[in-house]
């Protein structure tokens, strides 16, 4: 996770969880997402994405919103909720995986997502096939979006 920036610190509620808006704002970050790029993203308005964000007292956004917000930062909703879900079987994370994973700072959405990877029943065994994997994929945005008007 990177390091807090100066006066950015995560809200806490009564039992010391982070709030919603915490996470939110933590994951976007993760993914080096502005407001506006989540926001559209997920199908929210920005300002609606803002008071999440920073207002705790704010209404609590619906399943689907929740969902689509989960979706684009790669997390799942109990993630987003700070909430444990029932555990499901634990995935191994090779040592090479968690060494790239150490040097490039990734979420540990990504690491989990990466380390379910298999190719004719195995895992890469190198920092460098995992980085050629997950270069591969990062980039591989830019195929799902809808290709720009001249």
């Amino acid at each position: 996770m990177p390091p807090e920036v100066e006066g950015d610190r995560e809200e806490r509620d009564e039992k010391g969880n982070t709030d919603l808006g915490a996470r939110i704002r933590r994951f976007r970050r993760e993914r080096e997402l502005n407001l506006s790029q989540l926001a559209e993203q997920a199908g929210v308005s920005k300002g609606y994405l803002s008071i999440l964000e920073n207002d705790p007292e704010a209404r609590r956004p619906s399943a689907q919103t929740l969902y689509a917000l989960a979706k684009v930062l790669g997390v799942t909703m109990s993630d987003l909720m700070g909430r444990k879900v029932l555990p499901a079987a634990a995935i191994e994370v090779p040592d090479s995986l968690r060494e790239f994973a150490k040097e490039e700072n990734l979420p540990q959405a990504d690491v989990r997502m990466l380390a379910s990877i298999q190719f004719r029943g195995e895992q890469p065994r190198t920092k460098e096939r995992w980085r050629y994997i997950y270069t591969a994929i990062s980039t591989s945005t830019a195929i799902d979006q809808p290709p720009s008007s001249p």
